[in-house]
């Protein structure tokens, strides 16, 4: 499972952006740490094997030398087999696009977490490299220095099914479908932006979010048959009638 995304670095705006710390630790017989200056040429090397898009080469100075990025590394013997990077930024800095995952109701300091790469060697995956990464990058996020990041997005090809499900099964929503979205090879390809909702992180609500919250007020206060049945029915429709990337967790929550 690989996805990748990148947006260029604009050395204007560094001074906005959120600073990640250095780690290193051991899982079993792997380690995991950031990467450094010193792991250039090596992840420049993994990206050609591993993504079907060229990243300039300022992409891999930035990633291994600027504290705003997010980046953790799993080591096999002194050997980079898999890396996450990530980006936390500032709400007022997102496209409009980006921005209409939150509830405008959330502050201009609010942030979102941005997964640029994510990709483990052929040879060891399925082994749970990726999904250690990923929560390794969530983690972090939860933390008290990180308690105005409302959610974590990235982007990645239509056609990545193992990308697709990987994420899903992490519990990311599909937010929006962008037609031509990467251009590959002198061709353009639709991707899909996935969005996961964290630190009480949430979408705009819709009508019938609060359909949803009034019948599950009515359940908590008077259980009786009517209420229930109600209830089972609301379920049903958030499952069939939305699509995939319009549920909330929130939604889902109040009806469990």
């Amino acid at each position: 499972m690989n996805q990748h995304m990148w947006y260029p670095c604009d050395d204007n705006r560094d001074e906005v952006r959120v600073a990640m710390p250095i780690s290193t630790e051991h899982r079993g017989e792997f380690e995991f740490r950031s990467l450094t200056p010193g792991d250039i040429d090596t992840v420049r090397r993994l990206c050609k094997e591993w993504f079907p898009v060229e990243y300039p080469d300022s992409w891999f100075r930035d990633i291994c030398t600027n504290s705003r990025f997010f980046t953790r590394v799993a080591c096999y013997q002194a050997t980079i087999i898999a890396f996450i990077v990530a980006e936390v930024k500032i709400y007022a800095l997102l496209t409009k696009e980006e921005r209409s995952m939150l509830a405008a109701s959330f502050p201009r300091r609010t942030q979102m977490a941005y997964i640029l790469s994510l990709g483990v060697s052929a040879e060891y995956r399925r082994r749970g490299l990726a999904s250690q990464l990923l929560g390794l990058l969530l983690s972090e996020l939860r933390t008290a220095e990180h308690a105005d990041c409302r959610a974590v997005y990235l982007h990645v090809l239509t056609s990545n099914s193992p990308a697709l499900r990987f994420y899903e099964r992490h519990k990311f929503r599909l937010h929006t479908f962008l037609p031509y979205f990467y251009k590959i090879d002198g061709k353009y390809r639709d991707g899909f932006l996935y969005v996961y909702y964290i630190n009480g992180g949430h979408p705009s609500y819709g009508a019938l979010d609060y359909v949803v919250y009034a019948f599950s007020l009515l359940y908590e206060f008077s259980p009786c048959a009517v209420a229930r049945a109600a209830v089972r029915l609301l379920r049903r429709a958030v499952k069939f009638v939305l699509p995939q990337g319009r549920r909330t967790t929130e939604t889902i929550a109040c009806l469990s």
